[in-house]
């Protein structure tokens, strides 16, 4: 290991273990911890803030004052491993789910999800999409195709009604009564680079997951109407090609 690289080391457990790294001197060694206090402080606040740009419905939910609180038992728990921060975050649903003090918000750890699946839909790559008018074509080949499906697109099944609590916390939002029931949510990237989230009936739930495992199309389409009889997959399958999910298809045996 070079010298550079043991003291960035050295530096990082400094920020995280609450140590001085080896290396930072001042003419006055208790000036050198109060003044690297001060830098500690000040990196441990800004991903902070990364972390609540990141999950705003989260902090709405808890207030400011308690997420800053948790944010930083947080970052000093899972700290980033990336300057790109956008990646960073993936671990927090589990954190919550472990976090006593928000034991009494049982949906928390599922909307966190869906926040970070939001993040990672923003940044997923750019794939041309299939048009609408090349549904009728592979709809006719059901039997041996299977769906190739755009990488922002995921699905979270909660026991809780992650999408309304989701959307009801959205700046300009009007107050509204939850029931909390279990939803599925669905997130992708549509052609307008917006990041929607739809709440997905038992059907259409259960037609996009098999998608989503690279299922051929009709036995997606049988998932869906064992999930819910009698249940129409065109619906469903035209909106995802409007919205640009559906990047490809492949020749499958089925």
């Amino acid at each position: 290991m070079s010298a550079h690289e043991a003291f960035a080391q050295s530096f990082r457990r400094g920020i995280f273990d609450d140590e001085l790294p080896q290396g930072v001197t001042a003419r006055d060694p208790a000036e050198a911890e109060q003044r690297f206090a001060v830098y500690r402080n000040n990196v441990l606040h800004s991903l902070g803030r990364a972390l609540a740009a990141r999950f705003p419905v989260i902090e709405r939910l808890v207030g400011a004052d308690f997420f800053n609180a948790m944010a930083r038992v947080y970052v000093e728990a899972d700290p980033p491993n990336s300057p790109m921060l956008f990646a960073w975050g993936e671990g927090f649903a589990e954190f919550l789910e472990g976090f006593p003090p928000v034991a009494a918000l049982p949906y928390l750890p599922d909307v966190a999800r869906l926040e970070y699946a939001r993040g990672q839909a923003y940044h997923a790559a750019d794939l041309p999409a299939l048009a609408p008018a090349d549904l009728g074509a592979l709809a006719a080949r059901a039997d041996a195709i299977r769906l190739v499906l755009h990488p922002s697109v995921t699905l979270i099944a909660s026991g809780h009604a992650i999408r309304a609590i989701w959307a009801a916390n959205q700046p300009g939002a009007a107050p509204q009564e939850i029931e909390d029931r279990p939803e599925t949510a669905l997130v992708l990237r549509d052609r307008k680079l917006d990041v929607p989230v739809w709440a997905l009936g038992p059907g259409e739930a259960a037609f996009v997951r098999e998608l989503l495992g690279q299922a051929p199309l009709i036995r997606a389409a049988e998932a869906a109407a064992t999930a819910e009889p009698g249940f129409d997959v065109g619906p469903i399958l035209f909106r995802l090609f409007a919205a640009g999910a559906i990047i490809g298809w492949e020749d499958c045996t089925c």
